[in-house]
């Protein structure tokens, strides 16, 4: 399923290599506050540095504006990293130039540097060519193990294999691969299940699942659209109306495979602390907004996913951070734990979930790519993988 080379195709002996890494983790206090994507990548560091390979990481951190930003140094994250490989990562506070290369050169086989974020520099956004070549010429070898920015045609990502071997990291063949097969070859019946608050972040994804997925379950902030598309007054909840038409496509194409929720949890306000009550899906009353499913869909959904042969889930069923708005994710987080479908979980929040509701080790695959997972469900070639050998 996987056509690219990967790091086993390559001899890092002795080798400086630049590694792509998606350590974009939550910085609280100086601290990193979730190492999932930074342990995620272990297998792909720990294979090369047993080859006696030099390492050279790179990756971003948050949304600097292409300016050094101190809230986004990865100085914490090369900390953090030095505990979990069990030997010290250096730091060097610049990613390109003669400061970085100094760095670079010293290295020694089995060690590690950490470059600062790639995105204080404009290139990196701008994919340019001279940026690329600056990082290609920090080392011999360039791995690409960072899935979760793999839709981006960053300097980093894509424009860098244009001057270096480029192969893929474990994470990144893995990840391909579970995606891949959910998408091309799932074992039947195929349910997805889409949440989150925007429809249009998903259409394109919805309209590729229309032929591949056997049952599509919508939830979230999107399903007002749905709701509005229908002709529900959906009081002050939030809508696309901008998306309203293709809404109304969708049910059309959709027929039975689409699945909206039969019932809904309104709250009077926005907040943590609104008064709320359930309705059976209807006019919404002014003033009341929808900010969960209601328990009839949460039944009605699980029986679905019960019977499913592969569940891919991504985004909440409704506003989880609120706890009392989070139990239609949590339900369904629940019976994608207990089917004995192959699930793959992908995107912050739905992520989220699962690791809150303690049922992690139950799912068979949790992507580290939101955005990347999305683009790969809508069927789009990711830039940084096209840029890798071909086998």
């Amino acid at each position: 399923m996987f056509n690219k080379k990967t790091i086993r195709d390559l001899d890092f002996h002795g080798k400086r290599v630049l590694v792509r890494v998606d350590f974009n983790v939550p910085i609280k206090e100086g601290k990193v506050g979730d190492d999932t994507r930074m342990r995620a990548a272990l297998p792909t560091l720990n294979y090369l540095l047993d080859q006696d390979a030099a390492l050279v990481l790179c990756s971003h951190l948050g949304r600097p504006k292409g300016a050094p930003d101190p809230q986004y140094s990865l100085r914490p994250v090369a900390n953090h990293l030095g505990k979990l490989l069990k030997s010290p990562v250096y730091f060097s506070e610049a990613c390109v130039g003669p400061d970085a290369e100094k760095s670079a050169a010293a290295l020694k086989p089995g060690e590690v540097l950490l470059l600062e974020n790639t995105r204080f520099y404009p290139g990196e956004t701008k994919n340019d060519p001279e940026m690329s070549r600056q990082l290609a010429s920090l080392a011999d070898l360039y791995v690409n193990d960072a899935f979760g920015s793999a839709h981006r045609a960053h300097a980093s990502t894509e424009g860098v294999a244009k001057y270096l071997p480029a192969v893929a990291g474990f994470l990144m063949e893995k990840e391909i691969q579970y995606l891949g097969q959910a998408i091309a070859n799932p074992e039947k019946p195929f349910v997805a299940i889409l949440g989150g608050a925007k429809i249009s972040d998903k259409i394109g994804v919805i309209r590729n699942l229309l032929s591949k997925a056997d049952q599509i379950i919508i939830g979230g902030g999107m399903a007002n659209t749905f709701f509005k598309a229908q002709g529900y007054p959906v009081g002050d909840s939030l809508v696309e109306d901008e998306a309203l038409e293709t809404a109304r496509q969708l049910i059309l194409d959709g027929s039975t495979r689409l699945r909206l929720p039969i019932d809904v949890v309104v709250a009077d306000r926005f907040e943590a602390d609104a008064e709320y009550r359930i309705m059976e899906m209807g006019p919404v009353p002014d003033g009341w907004r929808i900010l969960d499913i209601g328990p009839e869909s949460v039944a009605a959904f699980s029986k679905v996913i019960a019977n499913a042969g592969t569940i891919v889930w991504n985004g909440p069923m409704g506003v989880f951070e609120f706890p009392r708005f989070a139990q239609g994710t949590f339900e369904i987080a629940k019976a994608v734990a207990e089917s004995s479908a192959t699930s793959i979980v992908g995107g912050g929040d739905s992520v989220a979930a699962i690791n809150q509701s303690g049922l992690a080790a139950k799912i068979t695959h949790i992507s580290t790519g939101g955005g990347a997972s999305l683009e790969m469900l809508e069927g789009l070639a990711l830039p940084g993988v096209v840029a890798l050998l071909d086998k």
